[in-house]
Formats: structure tokens, C-alpha cells, sequence
């Protein structure tokens, strides 16, 4: 297995849309173990394992058919990501659970889409008084939030929101059992990141464009999975996630839900993927500051520019580590939510984007909320050729 693993881990796949150039798909094969083989000084297969607690890789990992969206049909299995009261990294006071892709390949120039579905249950469901950070990447430029914000005064707070530079600009409340399905949209060239959403098994649409940020990666700096900041008090329960059609494509975007391989997660061909995300049918609403047409059965609230500071916590290990590892490794949204910030510096406040219809939609206003500043290690990037302008959707 560890074979097909290293080998299409590394390789672009041709797909009917976009070309991959990142592949964090499961094959019918994979196994929790395979996350063990991982290390930095043998980084094998799609993924790095390291930023997690102390039990077992099965208390926090798994992968099953029944963990991804079954639109997909790229992914054989989903992953299920799990914090709890033991998911504490090298002694710091979040819980965390955290996957990395493992590549040589360039994801930080051009334009490019970073795919993923997210879903939660009724059982181990994510605790809304806390602040939990998704799919971000080190300098938190862009990233997925949820739960009550760090710095807010609410009690607790049930919002899924895609925040740029610390400023929420899309959101919807977190329905259990419901897939979302997203893909960032950044040109690290023109640093702009716009959203791709879309519920269950429905394409992707665009619901924002173009809001300036400062896009940096150094490949090995985008975390699939949680961290929960310490901001709700004491809760030892455990929380899961699960993710599906994990994938980093240059354009034009493949917009179906069925993946870049579509129909081929059923058998070996998928093999090219190995542990990856799960989605599921979700609820999302979007609410354009001017517009919004009906596309789902939620409400996504698209935000105006809203003022949030993001601060982190240190959250990865040396640099020297991974150096040598690896070339790179609604609700209607809430009222005002300010936050102080830490070690991040807030970013330059992107203009009020104009997103595209998806479901019926309600303006409305953001919240705001700190990140804890992550000093994972870094690794050198590498030059990329820009991918270009894309016009035709898949």
C-alpha cells in the first residue's frame, strides 16, 4: 500500500476539470495505521500525522465508506477526525487534531482551489461555547470557524463561518448530520481567496470573490482537522468531525461533489489517494450583502466586512523538523464579535465582496473573533508556474 501511496501522492492527476495537484483522497484500502508510517524522517504517503494528543491514533482517527459524503465518489472512505480531553499537543491547552498534506509539490502559487467537505453528528457533537478553528492555514489568511469566538461576550454561539484576515465573510448555523462542501478559491499571485459552497450533493457555487488577503503557504501549513481554543472552559467530551473529498486542483474548479475521479472510490484506483476528509448532506445558506437567489434548503449568510483580529497559538513543531521531513508538507451570523489579537497580525480588511446566489439568503452582519497564532514548522516553498485565469466551470 505505502507503494501507491508515495507514488500518486506525488504525482498530478488529470482530472475532468482542473489538474490535482494534491490528493488527499482514500482508497478503499487505507487503514488507520497507515497514519503511523508517517514521520519526518520517513514522510510517506499524503499526509502528515503529527499534531495530536498522546493516546492512540485511533482515538482521534478513522476511516470508513459511512465518514464520506456519498455525493463523493472519488473517496472510497471518509475520515473522522476526534478531540477530546487527551488532545492536547505537546503541552499547550487546546485540543487538537490536526492533518497535514505531504508533498513536494507547490501549493502556494497561482491560482488554485483547496477542496473539503465537513459534516458533524448528534453524538460527539461540537460544543458551540468554544472557539474551534478549521482547515486553516498558519497565518490564518483564510479559514473555516465555529462556536463562540474568543473575546465574544456571547455564552455560545451555533455559526459555521469562513473568515479572511480575521473578518467573517460567509456563514451558516451548523445543522448535525449535514454535509458543507467548500472550496477556497486563492490566487496566492493576486492575493485575493474567494468561496465555493454548496449543501449535500449539490455543485459548488461561488458565493464570494475576490476579498483581498495576504495568501502565503509554505505547502505544509494547511491543517484539515480542529483546534479548539481553551475560550469555553472545561469540556473533556469528546467532539468529531468528519471530512471527505479532500483535494488542491488548479483551475478551471471541478464544481461536482463526485471529485476529480469520479466513480473510482470504490476499488484500487483510488489508491492514488490515501487518507483523506467525509462529507455529508449539509444546510447552506448564503446571504450577499446586496443579493441571493435560492440554491439549498439553509441559510448562508455572506458577511460584510466585519473587524476581527486573529491571534493563535503555537501550534506545530520545529522548522528544522519539518525541513528535513518534507518539502512541504443560520442562524444569521451572530451580532458584533470583537476579539483581541495575539501573535497574528490582523490583516488588511478586504472590501465587501459580491458573492453569487446559492440558497435564499439574509443579510447580515459578522462576527469576529481571535485565532491563536500557530508557530507550526515550516518548510522552504518552492516556485510554482501560475495556473492562469479559469472561466469554465466543471
Amino acid at each position: 500500500m505505502n507503494k501507491y501511496l508515495t507514488l500518486f501522492a506525488s504525482l498530478p492527476i488529470a482530472v475532468q476539470c482542473g489538474e490535482v495537484v494534491w490528493s488527499g483522497l482514500f482508497d478503499s484500502s487505507a487503514s488507520v495505521a497507515d497514519f503511523d508510517k508517517w514521520s519526518f524522517s520517513n514522510p510517506v504517503g499524503a499526509w502528515q500525522w503529527y499534531i495530536h494528543g498522546n493516546a492512540k491514533t485511533s482515538t482521534y482517527l478513522g476511516l470508513s465508506k459511512d465518514f464520506k459524503n456519498p455525493a463523493d465518489t472519488s473517496d472510497a472512505q471518509g475520515v473522522r477526525i476526534t478531540i477530546d480531553g487527551t488532545a492536547f499537543w505537546e503541552g499547550q491547552d487546546m485540543e487538537r487534531s490536526e492533518l497535514i498534506p505531504q508533498t513536494s509539490a507547490q501549493l502556494g502559487s497561482g491560482r488554485l482551489f483547496y477542496h473539503f467537505s465537513v459534516k458533524t453528528d448528534t453524538t460527539n457533537a461540537p460544543n458551540p461555547k468554544f472557539e474551534h478553528q478549521l482547515a486553516f492555514f498558519e497565518s490564518h489568511f483564510t479559514e473555516l470557524k465555529y462556536g463562540r469566538l474568543s473575546g465574544d461576550s456571547a455564552t455560545e454561539d451555533n455559526n459555521l463561518r469562513w473568515m479572511v484576515g480575521g473578518q467573517t465573510k460567509w456563514s451558516t448555523d451548523l445543522e448535525a448530520s449535514q454535509w458543507y462542501n467548500f472550496a477556497y478559491d486563492i490566487d496566492f499571485d493576486g492575493q485575493t481567496v474567494g468561496l465555493w459552497a454548496s449543501n449535500g450533493s449539490a455543485p459548488l457555487t461561488e458565493v464570494v470573490t475576490g476579498v483581498k488577503a495576504s495568501t502565503s503557504t509554505n505547502s505544509a501549513d494547511w491543517h484539515v482537522g480542529q483546534l479548539r481554543l481553551p475560550n469555553g472552559g472545561t469540556d473533556a467530551q469528546a467532539e468529531d468531525w468528519f471530512w471527505s473529498g479532500v483535494y488542491i486542483e488548479k483551475g478551471p474548479i471541478t464544481t461536482s461533489i463526485a471529485g476529480p475521479s469520479a466513480g473510482q472510490g470504490q476499488g484500487e484506483s483510488a489508491a492514488a489517494q490515501p487518507q483523506s476528509s467525509a462529507p455529508s448532506t449539509s444546510q447552506v445558506a448564503t446571504s450577499q450583502a446586496a443579493s441571493a437567489s435560492p440554491a439549498s434548503s439553509s441559510t448562508m449568510t455572506v458577511e460584510q466586512a466585519s473587524t476581527s483580529v486573529s491571534t493563535s497559538a503555537s501550534t506545530t513543531s520545529p522548522a528544522g523538523k519539518q525541513a528535513a521531513a518534507t518539502s512541504q508538507t443560520s442562524t444569521p451570523v451572530i451580532q458584533q464579535l470583537s476579539t483581541p489579537s495575539a501573535q497574528i497580525p490582523s490583516q488588511t480588511p478586504a472590501h465587501t465582496p459580491e458573492p453569487t446566489p446559492v440558497p435564499a439568503a439574509t443579510p447580515s452582519a459578522g462576527g469576529d473573533g481571535d485565532d491563536y497564532d500557530d508557530d507550526d514548522e515550516e518548510c522552504e516553498d518552492e516556485d510554482g508556474e501560475d495556473s492562469g485565469d479559469y472561466e469554465e466551470d466543471c
